[in-house]
């Protein structure tokens, strides 16, 4: 039997709500992702500040502002515009901590941490990352 008119439209009325309603879902679920992906990053760069300026934990909210706003200064603007426009690479930039680990200072009394326990494990779990003096 041929379908009428009227029925072809109503079943493409019905195509329309299904594809509206998958539209929404696919919607909620980029949106769900996009929140995912902000919570990632700002716990990971939080993270990161942390390590590197671990002063910074004990800060209260207005404090760490304060410390934010007070640092960035016109130069760290520019260095950040220059990491945005690509002039400025990433493996460019050395924190300090790498910097240290690259030329560290020679140890004062660099056969005690062999001596302490016979293994060269020292109090560090025989990293010997720390170094006293």
């Amino acid at each position: 039997m041929a379908k009428t008119k009227q029925e072809k439209i109503d079943g493409i009325q019905e195509q329309i709500a299904q594809l509206e309603n998958q539209r929404k879902k696919l919607l909620q679920e980029q949106k769900i992702q996009e929140r995912k992906n902000r919570t990632k990053r700002l716990c990971q760069r939080a993270g990161l500040l942390e390590s590197l300026m671990p002063d910074t934990v004990p800060l209260t909210d207005e404090q760490f502002k304060l410390f934010l706003e007070k640092t960035m200064s016109d130069f760290a603007r520019r260095i950040l515009n220059e990491i945005k426009t690509g002039q400025l690479k990433p493996a460019a930039v050395k924190p300090a901590e790498a910097a240290a680990r690259e030329n560290p200072t020679p140890a004062a009394k660099p056969t005690q941490t062999a001596q302490t326990n016979g293994t060269g494990g020292g109090e560090n779990g025989g990293n010997g990352a720390r170094v006293n003096g």
